[in-house]
């Protein structure tokens, strides 16, 4: 994998001088942390999981192997409408403490926002109407209500702050999975220049608001078969800083397929823009494959230089709806045997590696 990512142009990178030192620190990690390995990730990891909610310092994954998941990543969805949850019933101040916590703790921290349909009222999933990105652009009759929505955003992002005020640096991934079409802003919903004025307008709003401690994350589906299908709707390197792929197991043979091309497809775009890449969304539902941690994933995303894979949520009011194991879960075995692999980099593991001297071939 090192030599694959210390491949690339000797061009330089477009860089944000108004980035916080955090957050071009944060970027660094995730340029070179694929030479020591892939971190491993867990949505809403800290705050439930099978069978529990709410308990302090909990995980299933450090249930399992002992170690926190060096990344955790929570969902903004519902903080448009002003309350007090996100979507899935999680208090936004409990998301803020933990991701002080994942921080102090030496971890990284991704937001998704599966925002509600300023249009229709609905939820992200409803696509009934293919009008609705127009309506929020500079313009558009939805305009002045979503500005207000992104200022919601980038004020909870600017009241995560350590107890001495540094405001703690985070990925924020809007606009995932755009190239299916079962979200609001998808590719049939929206054409390619209201996507990419959706993300400017984003982008340049938290700017605006002084959320200079964010990197960017771009997230399509497994559907690109080339870099110019990858990158249709990119919204250019002045704004993004890390590539993604969402894609999730339901037959082998064609996870594998799938996965190996858009992984292919991302590691030629993250050599000619100098972005480093992840697998943003994975997982296979209630795990069935008792081995499919070693046999599968892992032979799969050892492949690539990839800085993180992270796994979907444990659902605590959904029935086998989760993606890490749990204690007594059959992968649970398997899924140590993961964590003891030289290639995955939980918390611990993480925090070994010296981002200040990477030149050095270090031994975790």
């Amino acid at each position: 994998m090192l030599a694959a990512f210390a491949s690339c142009s000797t061009e330089p990178a477009v860089t944000d001088n108004s980035k916080t030192p955090e957050a071009r620190f944060l970027e660094a990690q995730l340029k070179n942390v694929p030479k020591f390995g892939f971190m491993i990730g867990h949505h809403d990891d800290p705050v439930y999981g099978i069978g529990w909610e709410g308990d302090s310092a909990r995980s299933d994954i450090k249930s399992v192997c002992g170690d926190y998941p060096a990344v955790m990543s929570f969902d903004l969805g519902h903080i448009e409408l002003g309350g007090e949850m996100n979507l899935d019933k999680v208090p936004f101040d409990r998301i803020r403490k933990e991701t002080v916590a994942q921080y102090e703790r030496g971890g990284i921290v991704s937001f998704s926002w599966h925002a509600d349909n300023p249009l229709t009222g609905k939820d992200s999933w409803d696509v009934s109407d293919s009008t609705v990105v127009k309506s929020v652009l500079p313009g558009g009759a939805n305009h002045e209500k979503f500005m207000g929505w992104l200022d919601a955003v980038a004020d909870f992002f600017n009241s995560i702050r350590t107890a001495d005020g540094v405001k703690v640096p985070v990925l924020f991934r809007p606009w995932h999975e755009h190239t299916g079409s079962w979200f609001w802003w998808g590719q049939n919903l929206c054409s390619a220049d209201e996507y990419k004025r959706l993300w400017e307008m984003t982008y340049s709003r938290m700017q605006e608001k002084g959320a200079s401690q964010l990197l960017y994350a771009y997230s399509p589906g497994t559907e690109p078969q080339d870099s110019a299908a990858y990158l249709e709707r990119y919204p250019g390197d002045s704004i993004i800083d890390l590539i993604g792929v969402d894609g999730y197991q339901f037959d082998r043979d064609a996870y594998l397929k799938s996965m190996n091309g858009v992984l292919r497809v991302m590691q030629q775009v993250s050599v000619s823009h100098q972005k480093p890449m992840a697998v943003t969304e994975t997982g296979y539902e209630t795990i069935p494959d008792s081995v499919w941690w070693t046999q599968t994933l892992l032979p799969l995303a050892e492949k690539y230089p990839v800085s993180y894979v992270l796994f979907w949520r444990n659902a605590r009011e959904r029935e086998n709806h989760f993606y890490a194991p749990y204690p007594g879960h059959a992968s649970e075995a398997d899924f140590v045997k993961f964590y003891e692999s030289p290639k995955t980099l939980f918390l611990n593991d993480f925090n070994k590696i010296n981002f200040n001297n990477t030149n050095e071939n270090e031994e975790l």
